[in-house]
């Protein structure tokens, strides 16, 4: 753990080497998401092939860049793509960048997904705010978390009942009243994939009370909590999960793209306003 250790302050210190800023808030934007950072001030982008021990995204619609700079006049650092399990990274791998954007200076993390729509009373392009979720594989020791604890970053035991801040939680709902924008507040379950789940999965997942469905966020939120890191997870809902078994539809990654263009307009708002209310 003392090597992984180093590794996160050699990352740290190089992206300090490359910005002027101290970033106070992290950004990890998922799936079709990642023009946000376009719209940030006085922007310096990191190629995370330059960044050490950085892992690379692989998956379409996930740029391989940290860009830091202003966003609502707040110094931000967002990640313009991430990484997932199913490609073959381990959990401490997947959640590499956040404990690095920690060392950065970041006291807020909005993490932004990419997910199925479970509830029926979630339509595409619908955001759904967190205010909880369901780690199955964590159910199976997989997690961040596992194995010696880094003192450094948090306690070695953390509960997990608080994840989600409730204050940052009620600015969005507050800002999507006032800009009209559906928004649904519940809860995600967290799946490795890459595979869609099926019907029988999907209903499994409905009873224990999950209603949206993806296959990241819930790794980065848990070594974000367990460092201190107030968060606020967003996911769009970018297709409708499919229970019934007598249909040919299936859902599809380009449909999530597509889906993702209507759904970043309101993203974007809900985090800059979030961001001007801080």
């Amino acid at each position: 753990m003392t090597n992984l250790l180093t590794q996160y302050r050699e990352a740290t210190a190089y992206i300090q080497s490359q910005i002027s800023i101290t970033p106070k808030i992290g950004l990890i934007l998922g799936s079709g998401l990642g023009e946000l950072a376009d719209h940030m001030t006085e922007a310096v982008s990191i190629p995370y092939s330059t960044i050490p021990h950085f892992p690379q995204s692989t998956v379409s619609g996930h740029s391989s860049e940290l860009v830091c700079g202003y966003l609502a006049n707040q110094p931000v650092c967002a990640m313009k793509g991430r990484f997932h399990a199913y490609e073959g990274y381990s959990q401490i791998e997947v959640t590499f960048p956040v404990r690095v954007m920690k060392l950065l200076g970041i006291d807020l993390l909005i993490v932004t997904n990419a997910a199925g729509g479970i509830n029926a009373n979630f339509k595409v392009g619908d955001v759904m705010v967190l205010n909880d979720h369901i780690n199955l594989p964590g159910f199976a020791g997989v997690n961040a978390l596992v194995g010696p604890n880094l003192d450094a970053f948090g306690e070695r035991f953390v509960p997990t009942n608080n994840c989600y801040d409730r204050v940052l939680l009620k600015h969005a709902n507050t800002i999507a009243h006032e800009h009209q924008i559906t928004v649904h507040n519940g809860v995600y379950s967290y799946l490795i994939g890459p595979f869609f789940e099926s019907a029988a999965e999907l209903r499994f997942l409905k009873t224990m009370g999950a209603d949206a469905v993806g296959m990241s966020t819930v790794p980065e939120v848990l070594v974000a909590h367990h460092a201190g890191i107030r968060i606020l997870a967003m996911s769009g809902i970018t297709n409708e999960s499919i229970m019934d078994l007598e249909t040919d539809s299936t859902p599809n990654h380009v449909e999530v793209l597509e889906a993702g263009k209507t759904i970043v307009p309101k993203m974007k708002t809900l985090i800059l306003g979030v961001l001007a209310s801080l």
